[in-house]
C-alpha cells in the first residue's frame, strides 16, 4: 500500500522522521523501531541523489514509506527524485499558488503537467511495467506536498490547497517562526494553523508537520495532523549518545 492510500484510509496519525545521515544502517534501525515513514532530506543534509535513492529503496523494502524533500522549489530535482520510486516529494518554501502550480506541473504527466516519461527508471520497474501503469502510479499514487513555511503561504493557504494535482500539504513551523520572529504559540500563527487544518480537512487533504518530541507529536495528532515527523536520525542518535555519556559520568573520589 502506498502512503497516499494509507493516509486516506488510516484512523491514526502516521509517525516518521527526517533522514539526514547518508547511511543505510540508520534507515534499517528506524524501520525496526516501527516508524511508519522516513523523509530523505536533500535540503538540509549531505544526502545526495544516490544516497537518497538507496534510502528510498531500503526503507520501502523494510516496510516503511519513503518521502523525499528536494533542495528547493525550483523544480530541477523533481524528475530524478520521482524516478527513484519514492512515495512522494516535499517541496520547500512554497510561498503561494504560483509556486504550488509550478511544483505540481513538474510532478504530473501530460496533459495535466510536464513530467517527462521515464519508464526505464525504478518508478517504472526498470521498464518491466506497462507505460500505462507507470503513468497511473505517478499521477494517482504519488504524494505531491508543498511546504507552507512562510506567512504569505499561510495567508494564501486555501488557494494553495486548491492547486490542481496537490494531494497533501505540510506546515513548516520552524522556518515560519524564524521568518516571522514569532513563537510557535503566538496567537497569529495558531490562528493560521487552525485555519489551515480546517481548510485541509474540508478538502480531504492530509496535512503534516514536524515536531521536536513525542509529546508534541501527540498534540499535533490530536489537533488533526495526518502525518508527523519527530526529530531526525542525527538528532535521535546525538540525544541518546549525550544522555548515555551524561549518565555515565563518574567523579574520582
Amino acid at each position: 500500500m502506498r502512503m497516499l492510500q494509507r493516509l486516506r484510509e488510516s484512523n491514526r496519525c502516521l509517525i516518521g522522521t527526517w533522514v539526514k545521515i547518508p547511511a543505510l544502517e540508520t534507515v534499517e534501525l528506524l524501520a525496526r523501531a516501527g516508524f511508519d515513514f522516513v523523509v530523505a532530506d536533500m535540503e538540509h543534509s549531505p544526502m545526495t541523489l544516490e544516497s537518497t535513492y538507496r534510502a528510498v529503496v531500503v526503507a520501502q523494502g523494510l516496510g516503511m514509506h519513503a518521502l523525499v524533500r528536494v533542495p528547493d522549489a525550483g523544480g530541477s530535482h523533481l524528475q530524478r527524485v520521482l524516478d527513484t520510486g519514492a512515495d512522494g516529494i516535499l517541496v520547500p518554501h512554497v510561498t503561494g499558488p504560483d509556486d504550488a502550480g509550478r511544483a505540481m506541473n513538474g510532478m504530473l504527466f501530460p496533459p495535466r503537467g510536464g513530467r517527462g516519461l521515464g519508464t526505464t527508471s525504478r518508478a517504472g520497474a526498470w521498464g518491466l511495467d506497462s507505460t500505462a501503469d507507470y503513468v497511473r502510479r505517478g499521477d494517482e499514487e504519488t504524494l505531491r506536498i508543498p511546504q507552507l513555511e512562510d506567512l504569505s503561504a499561510l495567508e494564501q493557504a486555501t488557494e494553495i490547497l486548491d492547486t490542481p494535482g496537490l494531494n497533501a500539504a505540510f506546515l513548516g513551523m520552524g522556518d515560519l517562526t524564524m521568518s516571522t520572529g514569532l513563537a510557535a504559540d503566538d496567537p497569529l500563527l495558531q490562528r493560521h494553523t487552525g485555519e489551515l487544518l480546517e481548510a485541509a480537512r474540508a478538502r480531504n487533504v492530509p496535512l503534516g508537520t514536524a515536531c521536536r518530541d513525542a509529546a508534541a507529536a501527540r498534540q499535533a495528532a490530536e489537533r488533526g495532523f495526518s502525518f508527523v515527523m519527530i526529530g531526525n536520525d542525527a538528532g535521535i542518535f546525538g540525544t541518546a549518545a549525550a544522555a548515555i555519556r551524561r549518565d555515565a559520568a563518574v567523579s574520582h573520589p
